[in-house]
């Protein structure tokens, strides 16, 4: 009989795992349906297709660019039905249940408050539209029947100068929902370190954030934001692999930026859909992860913007699996190691380790098994 080791769990037994989701962007996740209701509610008339089926599929192709900078345009639709106190609660709602309903326990979403406020919300305004919005979306799927917690992360834009605001929004939420902060956009030319002041503060009042680094930057990036900025995670972080060599032989050499995050068990937030679509990868199967997690990174897989990648956490470690041949054992490492990564208390996250991810793979284990004994004993069985 072959051992559990060596089984691929099917597309059912990964969406019914217990998973957790560290890197996704609230923009980057609407159903396409939502967003035509509110552009239409909204008088917003810049969509490109009025149908779900098409207006998803745009979004996709859009997205497709092999250009980060490309692929950011794609949000200006999404963030422009995202205007409104209701808008907001909508989205954040379906947001949870459709994590949920994908099998997600744990999940950490961002967004950018500075860009919901054209209709008039202030920033606070945001904040608490969106806390309440996740909130009901946790509410309704526990009446689907589906377990979820949804903490936030306030994100500040790289090119703009509200980093400090933002970081005190977080620091004053930090009890009411938002679990910590983050900066996003354009890499290239918005180095981290224009957000010191920010950074500076947030440690100062012990909390928690995460940098989006090394997605289309490099290694420069992901220094500057633990050695200058003191990251707790980052952000992709995809590019560590540049500080890998392997030799001919599979000897393989860590530099000493990749040895250190290594050493210092730095979460990694990898998102390989979004990788190939942005440039970060040229594909799942020559996806740095693969060899990330060979060497023992704390590597976690994500889904960044499910709408535009089309994607969703049962999709990525789909096809992780099978580009990587992945068991439920694997998913179980992803899974833990994102939980012990999470913003949250440490007596919670073990919690959830404990009591929720590790009992739900071993009983996805022991139907794995069974199934594999019922399949034996009937196919060795003999007819008198």
């Amino acid at each position: 009989m072959t051992s559990q080791t060596h089984s691929v769990p099917t597309a059912d037994r990964i969406r019914r795992a217990p998973k957790v989701l560290l890197h996704d962007h609230l923009d980057g996740g609407l159903r396409p349906g939502t967003i035509i209701e509110l552009a239409r509610e909204q008088g917003y008339e810049n969509l490109p297709e009025t149908e779900p089926d098409k207006l998803g599929a745009w979004f996709r192709e859009a997205a497709d660019s092999g250009s980060l900078e490309r692929y950011l345009e794609t949000f200006a639709h999404t963030c422009a039905v995202m205007q409104t106190r209701e808008a907001l609660f909508r989205v954040a709602a379906e947001c949870a249940v459709d994590l949920a309903e994908d099998g997600v326990v744990y999940a950490e979403v961002r967004y950018a408050p500075e860009q919901h406020l054209e209709g008039g919300l202030t920033l606070e305004e945001v904040v608490e539209a969106v806390n309440a919005g996740f909130r009901e979306g946790e509410r309704r799927a526990r009446e689907d029947g589906h377990r979820i917690r949804v903490g936030a992360l306030l994100t500040a834009m790289r090119h703009a100068a509200r980093s400090l605001e933002i970081a005190e929004l977080t620091n004053a939420y930090r009890d009411s929902g938002v679990v910590g902060f983050d900066i996003a956009g354009a890499e290239a030319g918005y180095p981290p370190t224009r957000h010191l002041d920010a950074f500076e503060y947030l440690k100062r009042e012990n909390n928690h954030f995460t940098i989006h680094a090394g997605e289309a930057f490099g290694l420069p990036s992901i220094w500057q934001a633990l050695q200058w900025c003191g990251a707790d995670r980052l952000g992709h972080g995809v590019r560590i692999i540049d500080d890998i060599e392997v030799a001919d032989d599979g000897s393989v050499r860590l530099g000493r930026l990749a040895a250190y995050v290594r050493d210092k068990r730095i979460p990694l937030e990898m998102c390989p859909s979004s990788n190939l679509q942005t440039g970060a990868a040229a594909s799942i199967a020559e996806h740095p992860i693969g060899l990330l997690r060979k060497l023992h990174f704390r590597a976690t897989v994500n889904t960044d913007n499910r709408l535009m990648s089309g994607t969703s956490m049962s999709r990525e470690f789909e096809l992780l699996t099978e580009a990587f041949a992945y068991t439920l054992d694997d998913m179980q490492w992803f899974t833990v190691n994102a939980m012990k990564s999470a913003f949250i208390p440490f007596d919670e996250r073990l919690a959830m380790i404990n009591e929720v991810i590790k009992p739900g793979y071993a009983e996805l284990r022991s139907e794995w098994l069974f199934q594999q004994t019922a399949a034996t004993s009937g196919s060795s069985g003999t007819e008198d």
